[in-house]
């Protein structure tokens, strides 16, 4: 999993306190999961860098001179400037479990999308969970031999270095069809389409 350095301070746990912070363009941020609540801020220019991505990362955070291992829980935006206001981390430790949302790169274009289909996406993320050292970048999916009409599920793409929340059956993409789509027919050389002397491969579209 990729890793992200931030640097923060403690902070004071009042209103006026946090209200000064983010006029000093910084955020006040918690981090719990561990012995005790850390209360700290960090800079909203090195927080947008790490919100403001599909990337997932396991975060090394030095709170005064203190190290910590995390992962971003939750953000709070301001409703009309969509600035960040609050950030809640959850404190990861090398040999405990952690739940992720991990985000799925798609490889290649399906032969029913070429052939006329449209893509159907139902997961650009799956809720994931493993020790820290386990959890993937992303899910690398080939998508490149879904025909018109398939899926693909998420007990296809199970791996035992970690654990999907989801279960088997569930949908993460596939190719539906579509007005004047062609059949995804597929012949060996030298056979001939069902019913006559066409080739496959050049067999006429689907009504």
């Amino acid at each position: 999993m990729k890793t992200f350095a931030l640097s923060a301070d403690v902070r004071e746990t009042n209103k006026i306190a946090n209200r000064a912070l983010r006029n000093q363009g910084k955020v006040p941020c918690v981090l719990y999961g561990g012995e005790k609540q850390v209360y700290f801020s960090a800079t909203e220019n090195d927080l947008n860098k790490l919100v403001n991505t599909p990337d997932v990362y396991l975060l090394n955070i030095d709170i005064d001179g203190e190290s910590y291992q995390a992962i971003l829980q939750d953000i709070q935006f301001h409703p009309l400037t969509d600035r960040i206001v609050h950030i809640d981390f959850l404190q990861v430790f090398d040999d405990k479990e952690v739940t992720v949302s991990i985000p799925v790169n798609f490889i290649g274009t399906p032969i029913g999308v070429r052939n006329g289909g449209n893509l159907l996406v139902r997961r650009r993320a799956i809720k994931t969970r493993a020790i820290p050292a386990n959890l993937p970048d992303a899910i690398e999916i080939n998508i490149e031999d879904l025909k018109i009409g398939k899926f693909l599920y998420i007990g296809d793409v199970r791996d035992e270095k970690y654990t999907f929340l989801a279960e088997d059956k569930s949908v993460i993409v596939g190719v539906k069809t579509a007005r004047g789509a062609i059949e995804d027919v597929e012949a060996e050389e030298g056979e001939t389409a069902e019913g006559g002397d066409t080739p496959a491969a050049e067999a006429p579209a689907a009504e």
